[in-house]
């Protein structure tokens, strides 16, 4: 792994949670004023992350910002923040999927997006936003129409044991990631991911690869850092992440990501 340098950084994809704040606190002012600065030298900077279009919007809020592009759910939402509608949507049928997770493992708690409105879940899971509609259902009410992202939390077991089940699944017409630490996946229709989305947005905007920059911390950004033209993980970032990227930077809790920025941009 070495320091790569590119030219100026046009497209800019930052993950969220671990990345630009510490999951449940707000993005410091360095790291504030570090994107704001990108923003204003012309950079396209690109909220990217497994969060929600509605959680989503509460970190564009923090930074500030009312113009431009988000990529949420992983990619499956493509979102124009001067209005949050929805650019582009990317479902798929969570029924057979559903019916695998269910047989794997019978206390799973499954939930599905619906988008800009809330979610639909069968229980509680730790650590969920609240926004929007939250509505308790049945398995079968998950799958009355197509959804941008399927969600599993496991509550009797572990995330080691729940990847090694998994590892020998498939879910029909999906793709999935899991979580860090706690027992999580969430499925997206197959093919989408993080990088996916951040090609079409760059061939959309006709910035050339070696102009992009992407930098995250979890198991769901490594297609979005294996995408960019420099990439760089965060001290705090899953093993994985590390040994793929250009280049580490600090902690999310050191200001990671305005450590990386304030090479170009400053106030």
């Amino acid at each position: 792994m070495k320091r790569v340098e590119t030219e100026i950084p046009q497209l800019i994809a930052l993950d969220v949670d671990g990345t630009l704040l510490s999951t449940g606190e707000s993005i410091t002012p360095r790291v504030r004023n570090a994107v704001r600065a990108a923003v204003a030298a012309g950079a396209h900077v690109v909220i990217t992350t497994g969060r929600t279009l509605l959680a989503t919007r509460l970190v564009l809020e923090d930074l500030g910002l009312a113009e431009g592009r988000a990529l949420c759910s992983n990619g499956a939402v493509h979102v124009d923040i001067s209005n949050w509608t929805p650019v582009s949507l990317h479902t798929f049928d969570p029924e057979p999927s559903i019916a695998v997770l269910r047989k794997l493992f019978p206390d799973m708690v499954l939930s599905v997006e619906k988008v800009g409105v809330g979610t639909w879940a069968t229980g509680y899971y730790p650590g969920s936003f609240r926004l929007g509609e939250f509505r308790f259902v049945e398995d079968r009410d998950l799958s009355l129409e197509p959804t941008t992202r399927l969600n599993g939390w496991w509550p009797g077991g572990s995330l080691a044991d729940m990847v090694q089940v998994m590892a020998e699944q498939s879910l029909p017409g999906a793709g999935w990631v899991h979580g860090e630490e706690e027992p999580w996946l969430v499925a997206s229709k197959q093919g989408v991911s993080k990088g996916w989305a951040l090609e079409l947005l760059r061939q959309e905007l006709g910035i050339p690869l070696a102009a992009t920059l992407a930098i995250g911390d979890g198991y769901n950004d490594r297609e979005m850092l294996s995408w960019a033209g420099q990439s760089v993980a965060m001290g705090n970032a899953v093993e994985p992440i590390l040994a793929l990227a250009d280049e580490v930077t600090a902690d999310v809790a050191d200001d990671g990501v305005a450590v990386i920025l304030e090479r170009w941009f400053r106030n």
